[in-house]
């Protein structure tokens, strides 16, 4: 159960990294920091990736193929859920080829094939490791962390709807 937690934070982090790296080469403010906790996570990406790794063991183009559907179905109820439960949109794709509803689109479900594919055969081993060497007491703590943003941060948005507020108060103001 402790290496499920490390794997959703550290793939969460990574998602983080990605989007601040997808921000930068969009030049888009409106794309910035597109996450629900104030901690550098953007929890998608760890449960995405989660599902990701639920999948039973295939080959590349399956990977590709199921892992890009996986993480894009994931994307989608995560979407609904911050619209339904929180008023808040963290991204919309409405006017990109092939959405659902905005929710969703076929070039980012796409990349995230490419993506899952990548990070099952490449990172996957490295978080297996580092999720084995962490004391549980480590676990402990970085869960109570977790816990009390994760509430701060549904407490935020859900109070003020405010994207911007929490863009600002995000690490590094990302």
């Amino acid at each position: 159960m402790a290496s499920l937690l490390w794997y959703f934070w550290i793939y969460s982090f990574l998602g983080w990294l990605l989007e601040l790296a997808f921000a930068a080469a969009s030049r888009s403010r409106e794309r910035r920091r597109r996450c629900l906790l104030f901690l550098p996570l953007c929890p998608v990406y760890g449960l995405g990736m989660l599902a990701v790794l639920a999948l039973p063991p295939m080959g590349r183009l399956g990977q590709v193929v199921f892992g890009g559907l996986a993480a894009t179905a994931v994307e989608y109820v995560y979407h609904w859920g911050c619209e339904r439960f929180l008023g808040v949109r963290f991204w919309e794709y409405g006017r990109v080829p092939g959405n659902l509803r905005g929710r969703v689109c076929l070039p980012f479900t796409l990349a995230w094939g490419l993506l899952t594919w990548a990070a099952v055969r490449f990172v996957q081993p490295g978080a297996a490791a580092l999720a084995g060497a962490v004391p549980a007491a480590a676990t402990y703590i970085c869960l109570l962390v977790f816990t009390a943003d994760l509430a701060c941060s549904l407490w935020f948005l859900r109070t003020t709807g405010d994207l911007e507020g929490m863009r600002a108060a995000g690490p590094l103001g990302f």
